[in-house]
């Protein structure tokens, strides 16, 4: 019996949750692959023409929330650009190639498999293996946007608390309000919709803190499946009107102080990162990032994350 054709629609921009699960017994993405996947991840973003609403990256399996847009608006301009992004910014182009990349660059399927594909040679070259690495083909659904995308987006987001791994949502890093919060959302790679422009609310700020508000209240529900959210947790942030602090946002982030290579004024990140640049296999420039929450302080992280150019 054959496959059931994937549902897509190629016509207007659609919402798709895609989720894959590993074909290996236990839980090989631990940190070090999952920030290798975020960024691969992130870099096709950039590539592919979709916006990405949301995601969390577990130990054997991974969820993506994504919006596809479709091929019928794009110039050959758009397309050209994007190849660059792709191949470098001396790859040209040939003309009979740009339908044939344009269809490309707005098909969920090669968006997946370009990712899958691209973290397997990363695992199989770093583990000295070879063979496959995830199971059957990955699953998708479409969802409406509006209060389906909300809920769903919360679904999502609530995977490590079922799961034990962290008491709050923003305490785990590979998920949608864990780049948020921890990351500032770095170069915008999370629209900031979340299911709530249908309510005609545009301000980030506000966006972030009734997404917050919706995911706890939902966390703290018992919906018969895994754990749930403390209650006095969620009391403790409706008090807060489920806003988060300049202490909040730095607990977040002090991850940078444990992680970083280097850490300091943008000057002696500078400084240091000369000296020593020599003993990194990359030839990657040197990338500062401002700590959030610490005015003028910066760090040249040594994370994987950038192991994959996120």
């Amino acid at each position: 019996m054959g496959r059931i054709p994937r549902f897509v629609r190629h016509d207007q921009p659609t919402v798709y949750h895609i989720m894959s699960r590993t074909a290996l017994d236990g839980f090989p993405l631990q940190d070090t692959e999952k920030d290798y996947l975020m960024a691969t991840v992130a870099r096709l973003c950039k590539v592919y023409f979709v916006d990405l609403l949301g995601f969390c990256l577990m130990d054997n399996h991974f969820h993506l929330v994504v919006r596809m847009n479709p091929a019928g608006n794009l110039t050959d301009e758009d397309i050209t650009e994007r190849y660059k992004l792709l191949y470098g910014q001396e790859a040209r182009i040939i003309p009979c190639q740009i339908n044939e990349f344009r269809n490309r660059l707005t098909s969920l399927g090669d968006f997946v498999k370009d990712i899958k594909q691209g973290f397997t040679k990363y695992y199989n070259k770093r583990k000295k293996r070879w063979g496959t690495f995830w199971g059957e083909r990955f699953k998708s659904v479409i969802v409406q946007e509006g209060e389906t995308l909300v809920n769903l987006l919360a679904y999502v987001d609530l995977n490590p608390i079922r799961a034990g791994i962290v008491g709050k949502p923003e305490d785990y890093r590979w998920s949608t309000l864990g780049y948020l919060v921890q990351r500032g959302n770095k170069d915008g790679l999370i629209d900031l919709n979340l299911g709530l422009h249908e309510w005609n609310e545009f301000n980030p700020t506000e966006i972030i803190r009734k997404y917050r508000e919706f995911v706890y209240e939902t966390g703290a529900m018992d919906a018969g499946k895994g754990k749930r959210l403390d209650p006095e947790l969620v009391k403790q942030e409706r008090k807060k009107g489920f806003r988060l602090s300049r202490v909040d946002v730095f607990r977040h982030r002090c991850r940078y102080f444990s992680d970083s290579g280097i850490i300091g004024s943008k000057e002696f990140v500078a400084e240091v990162f000369d000296g020593v640049k020599h003993l990194l296999d990359s030839k990657d420039e040197r990338r500062f990032t401002p700590v959030g929450g610490v005015e003028g302080v910066y760090s040249m992280k040594r994370l994987a994350a950038d192991a994959g150019g996120g």
